[in-house]
């Protein structure tokens, strides 16, 4: 149950990270660069209150590392629809090679 507490809430998080990074570039592309930091950093903040938790309920059942390979394919499992529907990018044979190396990274770091 904590570890799919922790994926649910890691998930989430990473859908306010990634438009803290990215959503600038499609939306705000003539606004000054400091008005977009701002922007970023008041979602950031929003990202944070959900991931602080999310991690400390993982570190009950997982190691750090653990933990941040699960946050690097939730993250990738969340950029990619974004860069695809939002973003307006069209999917490459390098998205399917980050998983398959992500994949690889899951597998050596959750095995026994």
């Amino acid at each position: 149950m904590l570890t799919l507490k922790t994926i649910v809430l890691l998930g989430l998080s990473n859908v306010f990270m990634t438009f803290a990074w990215y959503a600038h570039l499609r939306d705000m592309k003539d606004k000054p660069w400091m008005i977009a930091a701002l922007l970023s950093w008041l979602i950031a903040f929003f990202e944070y209150m959900i991931q602080v938790p999310a991690n400390r309920i993982g570190h009950q059942v997982m190691s750090v590392s653990q933990l941040k390979i699960l946050q690097e394919v939730i993250s990738l499992s969340v950029f990619v629809p974004f860069a695809v529907f939002f973003m307006k990018e069209k999917i490459t044979w390098n998205y399917g090679a980050a998983a398959l190396c992500l994949g690889g990274a899951v597998f050596f770091m959750f095995r026994k």
